[in-house]
């Protein structure tokens, strides 16, 4: 039987851990809540024990493990382990060696450390959307947005990690201040957070004005009663798809992609947002641009980040996939 890897994936509100085989199927699988409230040790230690988990179920199963992928949230120096920066919802975060800790846990096997979007890209090359491109963009459309580079089939990280921040490009200059301290970032207004925001604003606008039913009001409903053909969603996604289609026009003639995959929670919308997304994008992208990029579902779902994570194992962290360990990381 196959060697298996052990894959992490550390994000603001859950913490996976899962072995994987060399195919991307997951043989086993732990999730728990991130203890984000608690502190950087309360994590840490969650973190620690799905590994300790995933050790003693590939002994149940007696399969080797051949290392250790980790996904984190944040900007992560790929060549260090360490989060170079980390935004609230992973408290005292940034600064955290990710790889020693594991190193001092478990110091036997070898240790990768990627972004989170970075793993989902890694799966989505190997396994999913991806896999018939050398050149493409992931965007992860969540709470937050998060992007990934791939170029001739390998990631690229910029200098210390932090390549591919896509939800910072400013789609408005003259729009709100963001919390990285730029104006109008996309991650304003076609996140999770931003469209919530957007849709309170607007229904308020419309003399909607009870506190706690807008309070209460989130992305999820906004897409449902766009969906629904609500004149109210829809003002509101328009403005939704045109930040989408700017970035994204932005992002073509930028890297020249063979394609742009995009996955996460907000992309579960389906093909009525893609479609809207393709069209925008379309119509402030130069022609041959247009032509040599398609705009993709991301395939593999939920899973991608642990999957991902531990496709860091089977391809060195990020290069050509050898369907084993590859090299010690540095």
């Amino acid at each position: 039987m196959s060697s298996l890897a052990i894959g992490v994936d550390i994000g603001g509100t859950g913490i996976r851990s899962a072995l994987v085989d060399p195919e991307g199927v997951i043989v086993k699988h732990h999730a728990e809540p991130t203890p984000a409230r608690l502190g950087r040790e309360a994590i840490v230690d969650t973190v620690l024990g799905g590994i300790h988990r995933m050790i003693a179920e590939a002994r149940l199963l007696e399969r080797e493990v051949q290392g250790i992928g980790v996904g984190s949230a944040g900007q992560i120096n790929a060549s260090s382990g360490i989060v170079e920066f980390a935004v609230d919802t992973l408290p005292d975060w940034q600064g955290t060696p990710i790889r020693g800790i594991i190193r001092d846990y478990c110091g036997h096997l070898p240790i990768w450390v990627d972004n989170d979007v970075n793993a989902i890209a890694l799966a989505e090359q190997h396994y999913g959307a991806g896999r018939d491109y050398q050149h493409f963009i992931c965007l992860a459309l969540g709470t937050g947005i998060g992007g990934a580079i791939v170029e001739s089939g390998r990631l690229v990280r910029g200098s210390f990690g932090g390549a591919g921040e896509f939800g910072h490009l400013s789609v408005q200059l003259d729009g709100p201040r963001c919390s990285c301290g730029n104006y109008g970032c996309l991650e304003l207004y076609a996140s999770g957070t931003g469209m919530t925001r957007l849709a309170r604003e607007t229904l308020q606008a419309a003399g909607h004005a009870d506190h706690d039913e807008l309070a209460l009001y989130t992305s999820h409903d906004l897409l449902r009663d766009w969906q629904a053909g609500d004149a109210l969603a829809a003002r509101t996604m328009c403005r939704v798809v045109q930040a989408l289609g700017t970035a994204i026009a932005g992002i073509i003639h930028i890297f020249n992609p063979q394609a742009i995959v995009i996955g996460g929670g907000v992309a579960d919308a389906g093909e009525p947002l893609l479609a809207a997304v393709r069209e925008a994008a379309h119509s402030r992208t130069s022609a041959k641009m247009r032509e040599a990029c398609a705009i993709l579902p991301a395939a593999i779902g939920s899973q991608a980040g642990v999957i991902g994570a531990a496709t860091q194992v089977w391809t060195d962290g990020g290069g050509s996939f050898e369907g084993g360990p590859g090299g010690m990381p540095l």
